[in-house]
């Protein structure tokens, strides 16, 4: 069993940053990719974007496109998203995912974390 437990969230002005972690227990973290999602009040959860096992490649929504970039330490079991320029609708609770081949928009993942809140403010 996979545990995935995100850390870094918070509240940050508009223009600010802010890094999330999703610290990865119970297996080895290359042996999944990896990905975040968010989900913002009263909408459905959305993939945010994905990095594979040894994290040659990453694939973004194009709504944090150029924004938000997603890399890993598997020496650490650490996944990270580096967030910037954000927001006020980047405002959600944001997920931490794993899936044994591959973290895909509209499919979900293996494992899931249970979620840190940013909130950006106007």
């Amino acid at each position: 069993q996979v545990q995935l437990v995100e850390s870094g969230g918070g509240l940050v002005q508009a223009g600010g940053s802010l890094r999330l972690s999703c610290a990865v227990s119970g297996h080895t973290s290359d042996t999944y990719s990896m990905g975040w999602f968010r989900q913002a009040p009263g909408k459905e959860r959305e993939f945010a974007g994905s990095i594979s096992r040894n994290g040659d490649s990453t694939y973004y929504a194009e709504s944090v496109k150029g924004r938000f970039t997603i890399s890993r330490d598997n020496g650490k079991n650490t996944v990270n998203l580096q967030m910037n320029n954000l927001k006020p609708e980047d405002t959600a609770v944001y997920y931490c995912a794993a899936d044994i081949l591959a973290v895909i928009p509209n499919l979900p993942p293996d494992y899931w974390g249970q979620g840190t809140q940013v909130t950006v403010s106007s």
